[in-house]
């Protein structure tokens, strides 16, 4: 499933974030051709921002991804969009792969490698990144701790997950949840970390479209 809900606020955008301009086409658009394109994926279900679910079929038929199924109306937070489109995944689903339209430049490799341990007995697993930069908790303006990074990663999407097991997770208070792992995590769940991608950039603030173009270039 691919999660296109967000807001554009912070890009300073007057359309959801997934309608981005990246060379010349909506962000989203990225996302949705490489998803097509993988072996791993038979089917997608988009998560829209609400108003803009007939643009993401529109997008979708000019792009001939006859693998996108279903385009619901994303929620308030990304975790109530999630459930919003897990919703529409048949019962008879191997596993499901929550991405997000922010992260554009999805790559075959990192699917398949978030898949993998869901045949070896894990509810779920997350695609990670080391964290490179010196880390310290702050209250105020005053540093009150110097943070131990050794153990520390910084999580991406594409995150697999056993159908079930994240259909359970998002039943309960969901709201305040980072992601789906987090759910699953509290919901008894056991998650793996793959390596991730360090070309997986998440789309948040202007200068992040010219990098991910610079990526594409």
């Amino acid at each position: 499933m691919l999660v296109a809900a967000g807001r554009g606020e912070r890009l300073g955008l007057d359309r959801p974030k997934a309608f981005a301009a990246l060379r010349g086409r909506p962000l989203l658009a990225e996302s949705v051709e490489r998803l097509e394109a993988s072996d791993w994926v038979d089917a997608i279900v988009v998560a829209a921002a609400p108003g803009w679910e007939e643009p993401v079929i529109l997008l979708s038929e000019e792009l001939a991804a006859g693998k996108v199924v279903e385009v619901v109306t994303g929620g308030e937070t990304r975790a109530r969009s999630v459930r919003a489109a897990l919703d529409r995944v048949g019962a008879d689903a191997a596993a499901v792969v929550v991405h997000d339209a922010a992260r554009p430049l999805v790559d075959d490799e990192v699917i398949g490698r978030v898949l993998a341990p869901l045949g070896e007995g894990w509810n779920g697993a997350v695609p990670v990144v080391p964290v490179p930069d010196t880390l310290k908790r702050v209250r105020g303006d005053a540093i009150v701790e110097t943070v131990d990074r050794s153990d520390l990663v910084a999580v991406q999407t594409p995150q697999a997950f056993v159908p079930g097991d994240l259909r359970d997770a998002l039943a309960g208070d969901i709201d305040a949840a980072p992601d789906c792992a987090s759910l699953v995590e509290a919901a008894g769940g056991r998650v793996t970390a793959v390596p991730g991608d360090a070309r997986l950039l998440k789309v948040t603030e202007p200068h992040d479209l010219a990098l991910v173009e610079a990526l594409l270039a």
